[in-house]
């Protein structure tokens, strides 16, 4: 039997890192099987059927690589097949008619002094369907429903622990458990891998599959949890989460790909930073991990510089080119400064410095901008400016020679050594403080001899009025 995977997100107007996760490990499982995999949008909620909801789900996927076979499909535009699977259970005796509010449900419970919840007050009383009524599935009192997880083993449930779910709201929607089955059943799904979370909707999923006769029902796997710092689930609220915000923070595509696949699961010989075609062929559903995934931006930065150091340069200029302004509103330096072709010079020593794209800007700022910022509260300017040694002195001599000097790389760095020579002192540093505003960063004379020169001396007077 082929391999039959689904991913079917519901449209929240971004795409969640760990909603990728479970994409890409489902198209890892069917492409290490040569199975297919199906995009479902699970849009049953009227209020987020918009289409740039939608494009969010779709457009980070295909550009992270991830494909589908099928696809996407619309659960809305299935309803029709979901409301006759409604009310088939309500004929078969597996689903009524209840016209209680949760409020009232809730009441009921109190004066009989049971749980807040429903508690089945509806079950005998033939209601007939009304406008006010949800359909609601009769759980069975006694017995277990046990999932045979692929990750967690067996999970069992109690059917006493659950109550009747509603399978059909008042407006005559069906429900995403009901609308998961039908389509599973129809698209002949064979392994559904989602997240943790939702676990617990499984037995519903699994007692409307028996009640509609459906067969064997798919193998399930549920991945872990991702989890911030703090061991805590990965919330938009506290936590960058969108996947596309990394994307446009210069996280590149591949990277991703990379440590999307290492929260829950990890190749047998370690080596974790490789390409996908590898990953694929280690891939195994088995091996994933059921203890939650930390999503380690440290790592994830890593991992993306490694991306990023392995480009050919000329893909790593052209890859730049959207950040070396800056990104989001604000910009390093004004556009009309900017040259090409310095920054085409002094690439490949950027290239070997940035974790991500979005960092660029500020190893080349000081080579387009008129004025640089010295942080004097820095413990690094305080160490190499306002303690070092002979900095005035340093930078004096500095002014004198460099308005006359030949304004070239070389004649430059020979100016500022044969000044350290001759007082004594390590001259380099108190220079590249001078012309670029910090004491580390790519190597600095070919790039500063691109610099003005009145700029260049403007810079040494204003640092040297700090000391």
């Amino acid at each position: 039997m082929t391999t039959r995977v689904r991913f079917a997100p519901a449209p929240t107007g971004f795409l969640h890192v760990g909603s990728a996760r479970s994409a890409l490990f489902n198209w890892l499982y069917a492409q290490s099987t040569n199975g297919e995999m199906i995009l479902r949008i699970e849009d049953t909620d009227a209020a987020l059927r918009k289409p740039e909801f939608i494009d969010a789900i779709v457009k980070p996927l295909q550009t992270l690589g991830i494909t589908w076979d099928e696809g996407p499909y619309y659960q809305s535009q299935r309803q029709q097949f979901h409301v006759e699977a409604v009310e088939q259970l309500v004929e078969s005796g597996h689903a009524y008619f209840c016209n209680l509010t949760r409020e009232q449900a809730d009441e009921l419970a109190a004066e009989a002094g049971l749980p807040a919840g429903y508690h089945g007050w509806s079950r005998d009383k033939g209601l007939a369907d009304s406008a006010e009524c949800v359909v609601r599935f009769k759980t069975p009192d006694e017995g277990e429903i046990v999932i045979h997880d692929v990750i967690r083993g067996d999970v069992t449930f109690s059917c006493a622990d659950l109550e009747d779910f509603v399978i059909r709201r008042s407006d005559g929607s069906p429900t995403f458990l009901v609308a998961n089955a039908v389509d599973d059943a129809d698209m002949n799904i064979t392994h559904v891998i989602r997240g943790e979370d939702l676990l617990n909707t499984t037995p519903k999923v699994m007692l409307l599959w028996d009640a509609l006769d459906f067969g064997e029902p798919p193998t399930y796997a549920h991945l872990p949890l991702l989890v911030n710092e703090k061991r805590k689930k990965l919330s938009k609220r506290r936590d960058d989460v969108s996947l596309m915000d990394f994307l446009a923070q210069g996280y590149l595509p591949e990277a991703m790909i990379n440590h999307l696949a290492l929260l829950g699961w990890g190749p047998p010989d370690d080596v974790e930073i490789r390409p996908i075609a590898e990953i694929i062929e280690l891939f195994k559903l088995e091996n994933v991990n059921k203890g939650s995934a930390f999503f380690d931006v440290t790592k994830l930065n890593h991992i993306n510089g490694e991306y990023i150091r392995a480009l050919p340069v000329e893909d790593f200029i052209d890859m730049a080119e959207p950040f070396v302004y800056g990104i989001d509103t604000e910009i390093s330096w004004d556009k009309d400064n900017y040259d090409a072709a310095v920054f085409a010079m002094v690439a490949a020593d950027v290239q070997q410095r940035v974790d991500t794209l979005a960092e660029i800007p500020r190893f080349i700022g000081w080579i387009f901008t008129k004025d640089v910022e010295f942080d004097v509260e820095s413990k690094g300017f305080k160490k190499a400016i306002i303690k070092g040694k002979m900095v005035p002195e340093i930078l004096d001599a500095m002014a004198e020679r460099f308005a006359t000097v030949e304004w070239n790389a070389e004649a430059m760095n020979a100016a500022v050594s044969a000044i350290g020579d001759e007082l004594g002192a390590r001259s380099q540093v108190p220079a590249r403080v001078a012309i670029t505003g910090t004491n580390a960063g790519i190597p600095l004379w070919d790039a500063a001899a691109t610099i003005d020169r009145q700029i260049v001396l403007d810079r040494i007077a204003a640092l040297r009025s700090l000391v």
